[in-house]
């Protein structure tokens, strides 16, 4: 196992190409900054991407819940990687709301590669506000800080 850039991102290859699961080797999962490896961490991603959703105010407030619901339940079964990633669907889900406030389709470029002017879509500003109290709630655990920052000793 090399200490390549997916190393950082989240989850790495194994030299046959395949990727660890993460549950049964967390010494393979690296926090990364903000959402890395988010769509990559198995068994993580399967688990949570069902129910990982924002295009409305109902659908953010049922996604963060369930998400919370998941990180709490990863915590009560002492897997601080399945805490994290949950940590990581709840803050993807702020941003990508936002993205979506901001920009109609979620398009921040035009195709020549300029900002679009920005058109706040109130509903989906909601979304990301909703999730945002969540992610704040989540980041900001002093159980899961702790738990990190043992994961980051221990692990890298």
């Amino acid at each position: 196992m090399s200490r390549s850039k997916d190393a950082l991102t989240g989850q790495p290859q194994q030299d046959d190409g395949e990727k660890p699961n993460c549950r049964q080797h967390p010494e393979h999962y690296r926090v990364g900054r903000g959402e890395q490896g988010v769509l990559t961490v198995e068994p993580y991603k399967g688990e949570l991407l069902p129910h990982w959703r924002f295009k409305t105010p109902e659908d953010a407030r049922a996604s963060s819940q369930k998400l919370l619901e998941m990180f709490e339940d990863y915590r009560s079964r002492d897997d601080f990687v399945g805490m994290d990633m949950a940590r990581k669907f709840i803050q993807m889900g702020h941003t990508r709301a936002r993205r979506y406030a901001n920009y109609p389709g979620g398009r921040k470029y035009n195709d020549n590669g300029e900002i679009r002017k920005r058109d706040i879509d109130q509903e989906k500003a909601e979304s990301a506000a909703i999730f945002e109290k969540v992610w704040i709630q989540v980041r900001e655990d002093e159980d899961y800080l702790k738990r990190k920052k043992a994961h980051q000793r221990a692990y890298g």
